[in-house]
């Protein structure tokens, strides 16, 4: 790692709020009908953040329907209580998969370099497939937002690889005057 880059993750914050939207038709159907459901890639994802010393401090299940992914997006970027968003699932290539296509007009500036990431190191762990991994990464109100897939495999491997070493560093660059 180069020197300015030490020197920046020095300085960036330790401990983020990060909010967690699981973007899930199936789960939000179940979530409206009051059923019970696992949301393992959310926990998974939570259980890591927490574990690292961050704090979650919204967590929500929306369907897959872009205006709908917007509207909370708007909310939490907003908020005070959130630094960092991580949007989960739908960001396959079937047409419900709409969670990209939400957020990227929301950003200020995207991170081009976590989707290409993202796409090598699944490269790495499940060959070929990973050309139908969309990942996305940008700064929109001084805020960091992550779109990553929905399969725990995949969460597991962006907050660990990416999210959890970057986003202090990201956020620290997204708040310079």
């Amino acid at each position: 790692m180069s020197e300015t880059s030490i020197a920046h993750k020095a300085e960036a914050p330790r401990s983020l709020n990060f909010a967690l939207i699981v973007c899930s038709t199936s789960r939000s159907e179940s979530l409206k009908r009051h059923e019970r459901f696992r949301d393992k890639s959310g926990d998974l994802i939570a259980e890591k953040l927490r574990n690292n010393g961050h704090r979650v401090t919204v967590r929500r299940v929306v369907p897959d329907d872009r205006d709908v992914i917007q509207k909370n997006l708007m909310r939490l970027l907003r908020s005070w209580k959130v630094d960092a968003i991580i949007a989960c699932g739908g960001t396959g290539v079937g047409p419900r998969d709409l969670t990209i296509e939400a957020v990227r007009p929301l950003l200020d500036k995207e991170i081009q370099g976590f989707g290409e990431i993202f796409r090598h190191l699944s490269y790495e762990e499940i060959g070929s497939a990973a050309v139908l991994t969309n990942a996305l990464a940008g700064i929109a109100r001084g805020k960091v937002i992550f779109c990553i897939p929905g399969s725990p495999q995949a969460a597991s491997l962006a907050v660990e690889k990416l999210i959890l070493p970057e986003a202090g560093h990201m956020l620290k660059h997204a708040r310079e005057a």
